[in-house]
């Protein structure tokens, strides 16, 4: 495993370690850096802050889901500056999106599935600072209707249409860029369940990102083989772009994913390539 990790959730998004667990788990994994990216929210990142000690680097990062010029992609921001007015009023614009988009399932579970969330199960899922399709998925897994979250989303939720929830890309980035992030293209062939996308797309893709103010790339990720992370290291390096790495841990939310795995075959990566 890697002893460097800039992709990781925590319970205040869909991972299912708390920040004091997650912090456990780093170190017992050895990490030395490591950056906490939950989706739409840096609550995560105050509480990490106040913990984190000794001679572990932590880097306050967010990720945020949006589509830029029809391209659907998640945006990781690096040092972001929580005090940002302007990041704060973004992420509550992200809150009410996806409430949006909860109820838009929650109605979804009930007319087509004839599955009702009871009140309990309701108040639990508007409580959390950043809900998705996860968090539904395990309380279908808990009631029984499925083995696992993938196959409770693939089964109740995946068909359910929730219409654009996403944020606007270009706004994200001018909003990240007030904040002082470093921005990188998180998972750019693809992320969990997605089909990879092929090298022309990339590029062309690519260009877009670049256009718009991206500033390096995710080369290295949990879900990606020796090939494909040589690919887009390459594309970095040619692009004058910043190289990053993460497995995008979830903790039991996500199977077989571990802190610091940042390849499918579990090749070493020499990341003082890294320069985020």
């Amino acid at each position: 495993m890697s002893k460097v990790d800039f992709h990781m959730h925590s319970i205040y998004s869909d991972g299912s370690d708390s920040v004091d667990e997650l912090l456990e788990n780093i170190k017992q994994a050895g990490l030395k850096t490591f950056a906490l990216t939950d989706h739409d929210t840096f609550d995560g990142c105050i509480e990490m802050s106040e913990k984190v000690s000794g001679d572990i680097k932590f880097i306050k990062g967010i990720e945020l889901t949006c589509t830029l010029q029809g391209i659907k992609c998640h945006l990781l921001g690096y040092y972001i500056d929580l005090s940002c007015q302007e990041l704060k009023n973004l992420i509550e614009k992200g809150k009410k999106l996806r409430r949006q988009k909860l109820d838009t399932r929650i109605d979804y579970l009930k007319n087509v599935w004839k599955i009702a969330l009871t009140d309990d199960e309701k108040e639990w899922l508007y409580s959390r600072k950043s809900v998705v399709k996860t968090h539904l998925a395990n309380i279908l897994v808990k009631r029984g209707f499925a083995d696992t979250n993938v196959n409770a989303m693939k089964k109740y939720l995946d068909a359910c249409k929730t219409g654009n929830t996403r944020f606007d890309g270009e706004e994200a980035i001018a909003v990240l860029k007030n904040a002082g992030a470093l921005i990188v293209w998180a998972h750019p062939l693809g992320g969990e369940g997605e089909v990879h996308i092929s090298g022309k797309e990339f590029t062309e893709q690519l260009e877009v990102m670049k256009n718009h103010g991206v500033q390096g790339l995710e080369c290295y990720y949990s879900r990606y083989n020796r090939q494909e992370c040589e690919f887009l290291y390459g594309q970095a390096v040619k692009n004058n772009m910043y190289v990053s790495g993460g497995s995008d841990y979830h903790g039991s939310n996500k199977e077989n994913i571990k802190i610091g795995q940042l390849n499918t075959e579990n090749f070493d990566v020499d990341t003082d390539k890294f320069n985020i």
